[in-house]
Parts: C-alpha cells; sequence; structure tokens
C-alpha cells in the first residue's frame, strides 16, 4: 500500500530528521540534564511527521492547513532544543541539525504557502 503522504518532500525530510533526532538521542541519555532534552527533542521532533498524518488524514484543507502549521510549530521547538543541547552534543552536529531542521521548516512553509493560494483559487470560482 502506497502511503499519499510519501509524495510530500516535507514529509520524507521530517521522518528522516526523526531518524537523526533518534541516533542524536543516543549521546545525551547519559547524563539526566540531558536524557530531560532528550525526551523533549524526540516529541517534538516525532510530532512534525504526526502532525502531518493526523492532518492528512482529517480530510479537508483547512485541517492539514492547520496541522501543517503546528508541524512548523515542532520543527521550531526542535531546532531550539539542540540549541539548548550544546553542552552536550558536538558544535558540528548541532549545525547539521539545525540545517536540517531549516529545511524541514523551509519545506513546510512552503506546502502552506501553496495550499493558501491552492484554496484562495478555489473561493474565486
Amino acid at each position: 500500500m502506497d502511503d499519499p503522504l510519501l509524495r510530500y518532500p516535507a514529509y520524507v525530510k521530517a521522518l528522516e530528521f526523526y531518524d537523526h533526532v533518534l541516533e542524536d538521542t543516543d549521546l545525551l541519555i547519559h547524563d539526566p540534564r540531558g536524557e530531560i532534552i532528550a525526551r523533549q527533542m524526540v516529541r517534538s521532533a516525532g510530532s512534525i511527521s504526526a502532525n502531518f498524518e493526523e492532518g492528512y488524514g482529517q480530510g479537508t484543507t483547512a485541517e492539514f492547513l492547520h496541522a501543517l502549521r503546528i508541524a512548523n510549530g515542532e520543527a521550531r521547538e526542535t531546532k531550539g532544543w539542540y540549541r539548548r543541547a550544546r553542552r552536550f552534543l558536538p558544535r558540528d552536529l548541532i549545525e547539521r541539525r539545525m540545517q536540517e531542521a531549516d529545511q524541514v521548516i523551509a519545506l513546510i512553509s512552503s506546502m502552506i504557502d501553496a495550499l493558501k493560494k491552492r484554496a484562495k483559487t478555489r473561493e474565486k470560482r
């Protein structure tokens, strides 16, 4: 069964980002403070793709847009958790993940803009 969400580059990138976050949190869980950060990173990064799934499953453009806005916020939150992890993770790793988060944010933002334009075009008809 082919999942239609896999046609969205932002969704695929969000899944890849989540996998990277899981790998990175292995480095954090050895310190109680790092473990707290790891839990938040996993939660927020997982919420990016989860919001795609939930919003798409609602079946309306308005609900999908709402979920994409939340996914965008979760991506920004994950980026913030990487900033907070600076004492526990190597600088180059943090920089790579920040860039990856920025890519996810840009892809989601583009989707939001495209869906909003499409909805406005439909309203004019």
